[in-house]
């Protein structure tokens, strides 16, 4: 068991042992607590499969992001790796519907999961709600959310939540310990500060080795960059090229820095408060924009030394 599951867990085999269980649960909480693990495994004490058997069960089925186009649809076809589409499509739901029309084919239960649920297409959303509105006998749906707002508010309504907590820093610098053992203290800091009680976003950073991203920012907050050299600095550092996962890592990053400035003594906290909203945006954007790398770096460094003008305190 992940930390932070028990409540969830306790939750769920509740239900399991009830004698009408709800046909919809919505898995709340930040990416990188286990909410994907969880469902997998809830999916698996659903239809009763072995421990290890869940992943090719034919009564459970995930929908998560597919090819971006046919090209990319032959490279996974072919064993090849391809670039995955940045949200999940109508298709998608229409095909999980088309299987729906017949009878589980090992028992009596289904489980769907949905991952995340709050990067389906517009229409892939409203065709899921058909389902969660008349859902087939002894169908059950998992709908991982990081955003739960994000979804319809006629979905929400149809799902009970199970909410996954933060874990403390504390339990946190154990786990980075145990599991990231070659994490330098700085590295190992940083990622806790930038991971905000997510393990999984903890264990990214580390990977990623995003310490010296974390310094570069806070170099511009503390010192602004005139000359743009420190903004040049942190582009570098953050890549050329950088896939989805870096840039939503260094988005968060840069929103925790922020965040960290935020304190009531600040002589003027309106451009740190700008920045952060300014961030949250960008984040919130992220998975259906196409960011050019480098000016989305530039961006945020230009972001970040704006803040820089509020670091005094108004009692000097």
């Amino acid at each position: 068991m992940l930390l932070g599951h028990e409540t969830a867990w306790r939750e769920w085999r509740e239900a399991l042992g009830g004698e009408r269980m709800h046909h919809a649960w919505l898995l709340a909480g930040r990416r990188g607590l286990g909410k994907a693990t969880f469902a997998l495994a809830a999916a698996r004490a659903l239809v009763g499969a072995g421990e290890g058997d869940a992943a090719h069960h034919p009564d459970i089925h995930t929908l998560t992001y597919g090819p971006k186009d046919d090209k990319e649809e032959r490279k996974r076809a072919d064993g090849k790796p391809f670039e995955q589409a940045r949200s999940i499509r109508i298709a998608q739901i229409r095909a999980m519907q088309t299987r729906l029309s017949t009878r589980p084919t090992l028992g009596d239960r289904r489980a769907i999961i949905i991952d995340p649920a709050d990067d389906l297409e517009r229409n892939a959303a409203n065709a899921l709600l058909k389902s969660l509105e008349e859902p087939p006998v002894g169908t059950f749906f998992l709908l991982v959310a990081h955003s739960p707002a994000r979804l319809l508010p006629t979905i929400r309504s149809r799902c009970r939540v199970l909410r996954f907590p933060t874990i403390p820093d504390m339990d946190m610098d154990r786990l980075l310990a145990d599991l990231a053992p070659s994490a330098d203290d700085l590295t190992r800091a940083a990622a806790i500060a930038a991971a905000a009680g997510s393990p999984g976003a903890a264990l990214q950073f580390v990977d990623m080795e995003l310490g010296k991203v974390a310094q570069a920012m806070r170099n511009i907050l503390d010192r602004g960059d005139p000359d743009f050299q420190l903004r040049g600095t942190l582009a570098g550092l953050i890549g050329a090229r950088p896939d989805r996962d870096r840039i939503r890592a260094v988005l968060e990053l840069a929103r925790s820095v922020v965040a960290q400035r935020l304190d009531p003594g600040l002589a003027d906290p309106r451009p740190v408060i700008d920045t952060h909203s300014e961030l949250v945006r960008l984040t919130g954007e992220q998975p259906t924009y196409n960011f050019d790398a480098g000016l989305l770096a530039m961006e945020i460094g230009t972001l970040l030394a704006n803040a820089a003008t509020a670091s005094e305190r108004a009692d000097g």
